[in-house]
């Protein structure tokens, strides 16, 4: 099995772009993945990927993997009740257990994952986030201009966590 695991998912640190691009906010995390990609220097020891709606498929693989990132960066868009466009860190154990949708990371066992990855490997986790806008019933793409404005503020945020190491 190990031999199926892309090295991409083993280096040092491992940054995901969490969110359904087909539902208004929720594709925050895919959207904040792109532009970084396209503005940023990405340091060879970084691997950034647009997770979409597969991150528990991403986390598995890394649970399974021998060698493991020592660092997850999540960017998400959360509804938390802020004011829409607001940029904010949140802890493992306060993402609400409210499902945005199907596919979200804030579902089990995603969640559950990262514990594990926390926990037992000893991975640090950095959840950043955004609080959502509008997270349409149907499918309607595009995030708010709110939550693209906030983009910039995001990928300082990931850079500045980049540099910690």
């Amino acid at each position: 099995m190990q031999n199926n695991i892309p090295d991409r998912y083993r280096k040092p640190i491992l940054i995901l772009g969490c969110g359904n691009i087909l539902f208004g906010d929720d594709g925050f995390g895919p959207q904040t993945v792109n532009y970084f990609k396209k503005n940023y220097s990405i340091p060879g020891n970084v691997e950034i990927i647009n997770a979409g709606c597969s991150v528990r498929n991403i986390l598995f693989d890394v649970v399974l993997s021998p060698k493991k990132p020592d660092k997850i960066i999540i960017i998400d868009a959360l509804d938390v009740g802020k004011i829409p466009g607001e940029v904010f860190e949140i802890e493992l154990e306060d993402i609400p257990e409210k499902k945005i949708d199907d596919f979200s990371m804030h579902q089990l066992p995603t969640s559950n994952l990262l514990k594990e990855l926390k926990d037992q490997c000893k991975i640090y986790i950095k959840i950043f986030s955004c609080q959502v806008e509008n997270i349409p019933e149907s499918v309607s793409m595009g995030i708010s201009k709110v939550l693209l404005d906030s983009i910039p503020r995001v990928c300082k945020l990931i850079m500045d966590e980049i540099k910690r190491d």
